[in-house]
């Protein structure tokens, strides 16, 4: 993010929606917003619910006990992609074992408002190729843990398109699973949603030079359609390099409708419908 200052809030929505992936965890700003005041924020432009994602252990903590506080809020937890290859070398600056920290995210996972097993996934641009069994092993994990929960899975994929889809054909993918921020082609879109994927949009279809992830989106039934920030990053056009919160989706959601040729309240409607039946009432 390089510039500090919040963008003005956006024309609210005609039919409230819920960010499906967000980090309200991390700091972000100048000055800095309360998780309550973002909350709020968002809820007056027609956000009233989030779906908190803590990735690393400190922040799956954060998520299960904020999920407590906040009505509007219910939680994913896993380890990230990124994180995971260093608790299998002992490199992690937590110290913590893979197996034990995947026990703890096990463990906080059974919780009544924690709702999805993500992000998890394959990263191949931040993770070099020593590290890459380790992710396979660590998303292989997660799926069966969605399976054994009976939980949504979020996946995050980066420069891994067709080994993700590989991997979750060979496993078998849970009932229910969602492309957390899409960032396949047209054609990859077609695929998952001719497997009952859900596919998630960010901020970056806005951009505008996202011509390709546009296309995707036009390819994809409403139906299988969510949105999110993944505040505070991916903040929409606009304002990309600001920083990102719940309160911008209406700028992704209208891009959404634009692009799928839906009245905006049908489209808003849809995707909320979509998000409780995916994760549950708040």
């Amino acid at each position: 993010m390089r510039d500090g200052a919040w963008p003005p809030a956006p024309e609210a929505l005609p039919v409230a929606v819920v960010d499906n992936h967000t980090h309200l965890e991390h700091p972000a700003g100048d000055p800095e917003l309360t998780v309550e005041r973002r909350l709020a924020d968002a809820a007056a432009v027609g956000v009233d619910r989030v779906v908190q994602v803590g990735c690393e252990l400190e922040s799956a903590r954060w998520t299960a006990s904020a999920v407590e506080t906040y009505p509007s809020m219910l939680g994913a937890i896993a380890l990230h992609p990124n994180e995971a290859p260093l608790h299998a070398a002992g490199t992690h600056a937590s110290g913590v074992s893979y197996d034990d920290a995947l026990a703890e995210i096990a463990s906080l996972a059974r919780a009544d408002r924690i709702r999805a097993i993500g992000e998890t996934g394959l990263d191949f641009f931040r993770t070099s190729e020593g590290g890459r069994d380790a992710q396979v092993r660590s998303f292989r994990d997660h799926i069966a843990l969605a399976k054994e929960l009976t939980l949504p899975l979020q996946i995050h994929d980066r420069d891994a398109h067709a080994e993700v889809l590989d991997v979750l054909a060979r496993d078998g993918a849970p009932d229910v699973t969602v492309f957390h921020c899409f960032s396949g082609d047209a054609g990859m879109a077609r695929v998952c949603a001719d497997r009952g994927y859900y596919l998630s949009f960010a901020g970056t279809v806005t951009f505008k030079n996202a011509e390709g992830l546009r296309a995707a989106l036009a390819v994809t039934p409403l139906s299988r359609v969510m949105v999110e920030t993944d505040a505070p990053f991916l903040t929409p056009h606009p304002h990309r390099g600001a920083p990102n919160a719940p309160y911008l989706v209406p700028l992704t959601m209208r891009t959404v409708a634009s692009v799928l040729d839906v009245d905006l309240g049908v489209a808003c409607a849809t995707i909320s419908e979509t998000s409780e039946a995916v994760y549950g009432p708040w």
